[in-house]
């Protein structure tokens, strides 16, 4: 495994651990300034800051568990693609019921000049499924 893969398995990883963890600042550097995120029945959502503010909010709400694995990853000079079969489980910290949604993601990576990997489209179609029992 080159090292340019290991860096965006690293980011997929610590994106996963930050989401869990609801650590808001360690997203940030994991994406660009102009990201977008587009999700069925919704418009593009444009921008660091429009996420952070989303999940931030979200954060208030509910508890939210990513698990994934990487189908494929592809580099192509300073972009990459990747393939992700993830399920996120959302449980509200008040009232309600747990929920999970489970589907494949495609997110397009940018190598930046100091060498680091950022998201910078990341398309999802995950489905309601049923709740894990917990």
């Amino acid at each position: 495994m080159d090292t340019d893969e290991q860096a965006i398995r690293k980011l997929f990883s610590d994106w996963h651990n930050a989401t869990a963890n609801g650590n808001v600042e360690a997203l940030g550097p994991l994406m660009s300034d102009d990201v977008i995120f587009l999700t069925p029945g919704q418009p593009p959502m444009r921008g660091r800051e429009a996420f952070l503010d989303a999940f931030r909010e979200g954060l208030q709400q509910f508890r939210i568990e990513p698990e994934g694995t990487i189908e494929e990853l592809q580099i192509m000079g300073k972009l990459a693609y990747c393939w992700t079969h993830l399920c996120v489980n959302v449980t509200p910290l008040r009232n309600g019921l747990p929920m999970r949604r489970c589907g494949n993601t495609l997110t397009i990576f940018r190598k930046q000049a100091d060498g680091r990997w950022v998201l910078i489209r990341d398309a999802n179609l995950l489905t309601s499924q049923p709740a894990s029992p917990g």
